[in-house]
């Protein structure tokens, strides 16, 4: 009787599935984790991964709100032997530390720690390209730290218009009562002007407190500012996101025709498979082991391999 002798082929890509992760601090602003292949070498490039918009941290996480979209992105661009920095934004250190002024904070203090990370990483001297990869308001962050210090730029899930802009129309859409005084309080702030907070109701847009970085984020346009990049470029979207259009996408897109548009079917502004359900969609914000849609990394790592 002959005996049957069964070999088995094991893929060489699942040989690098091992992530071992490591907690570095930047400076006295900036913690992050460096996520790596357990067989990274001189050829790896690194990922700098930028959060979305307020208390959100290098997870994807804020209150109210647990995903692990940015954890769970993280670790699948890791897989495929790159490696990937993710950090919390100033805020959270100076809130550790007891000094955290929110009149003093500016939109350009997170371009400047995006540029800081990018020269601490350089001078390592040990990756073959880095790629700044924003989410959300991370985008526009990202965009404008990487022009003449990066390799690459990914935009996921960002604007294409100015923050007041997005501000208004959603304004317009939810509350329209309120579109007038929305309107003429952005208009003061352009002007240098102060505003007298006289309706509580937008105290999360217009207490004094956060004019100033309101003012320096506004100034800010995200056509304007992706033109500038001569270095490839990939730009984007979910179908379902209720946050940031693909009309934003398509924006960006025009605005640096040379860059790469992908819009992901069913993924949201957490990058998981949603409806376009609101209760739905938004029940996905806060459950932490869903995963996230596979197509994303996939796109991210098909990208990066182009490079």
């Amino acid at each position: 009787m002959k005996k049957i002798i069964l070999l088995l082929f094991i893929p060489l890509a699942t040989l690098a599935q091992e992530i071992k992760t490591t907690e570095i601090k930047i400076n006295s602003l900036i913690n992050g984790t460096l996520f790596s292949s357990e067989q990274i070498n001189t050829q790896n490039n690194l990922v700098i991964l930028i959060s979305g918009s307020g208390m959100t941290d290098r997870n994807g996480n804020f209150t109210g709100g647990q995903n692990n979209s940015l954890l769970f992105l993280a670790e699948a661009i890791a897989k495929e032997r790159n490696s990937v920095f993710s950090f919390d934004k100033r805020i959270f250190a100076q809130l550790k530390a007891g000094n955290f002024d929110e009149k003093s904070l500016l939109f350009e203090d997170m371009i400047t720690d995006v540029k800081d990370i990018i020269t601490y990483f350089k001078l390592q001297k040990k990756y073959a390209k880095i790629i700044v990869a924003g989410h959300s308001e991370g985008s526009l962050i990202g965009m404008i730290a990487a022009k003449n210090n990066a390799d690459a730029f990914i935009s996921i899930a960002g604007p294409g218009r100015t923050a007041d802009e997005l501000i208004i129309e959603q304004i317009e859409k939810q509350a329209p009562m309120l579109l007038s005084e929305v309107q003429a309080n952005f208009t003061k702030l352009k002007k240098g002007e102060a505003i007298e907070l006289k309706n509580q109701m937008l105290a999360s847009l217009f207490r004094e407190s956060i004019q100033p970085y309101m003012l320096s984020w506004i100034k800010y346009n995200p056509q304007e500012e992706i033109k500038k990049l001569t270095i490839p470029t990939l730009i984007i979207n979910g179908t379902t996101d209720i946050q940031t259009s693909v009309k934003e996408a398509e924006i960006l897109k025009k605005a640096n025709p040379k860059a790469t548009l992908t819009i992901i079917e069913g993924m949201n502004h957490v990058f998981k498979q949603a409806p376009n359900d609101m209760s739905e969609n938004k029940a996905t914000y806060n459950n932490p082991s869903l995963p996230i849609v596979p197509e994303l990394a996939a796109t991210i790592n098909n990208f990066i391999k182009s490079l």
